[in-house]
């Protein structure tokens, strides 16, 4: 099975449909992307923008999630930044600007969006 996010005009993911293999199969029997494409518009409508994803994360970084965004550029879906502050790295990935601690203590750490730094989560 094949997996397609639908986009927004904003490439903002707003659905994800399954789609079964056999309907990505070209002329020669290769699997291809396209025609999952074509195979959507036409089933559901012309309008509509779909790019393929999978589960795995072996295409697009990740598999894409509604609330997602595709990126073009990094040909990658993006989560939703989790916190104020935090900054996309070549990998598509949501870094924190201060790294997590490292400390002998073995304690836990939760970011703070307020401080924006990490702070000792009390166990």
């Amino acid at each position: 099975m094949a997996h397609f996010a639908e986009l927004d005009s904003d490439n903002n993911v707003i659905n994800i449909v399954v789609v079964a293999n056999d309907h990505l199969l070209d002329d020669t029997n290769v699997e291809s992307e396209q025609k999952g494409i074509l195979y959507l518009k036409n089933l559901l409508g012309p309008d509509r923008i779909w790019v393929q994803t999978s589960w795995n994360g072996k295409i697009r970084k990740r598999h894409a999630g509604v609330g997602y965004t595709y990126d073009p550029v990094r040909d990658a879906f993006i989560m939703p930044r989790p916190h104020n502050g935090w900054v996309l790295d070549d990998d598509a990935e949501w870094v924190p600007p201060i790294p997590y601690p490292l400390d002998d203590e073995n304690n836990f750490y939760t970011w703070d969006d307020n401080l924006e730094n990490w702070v000792v989560v009390d166990i």
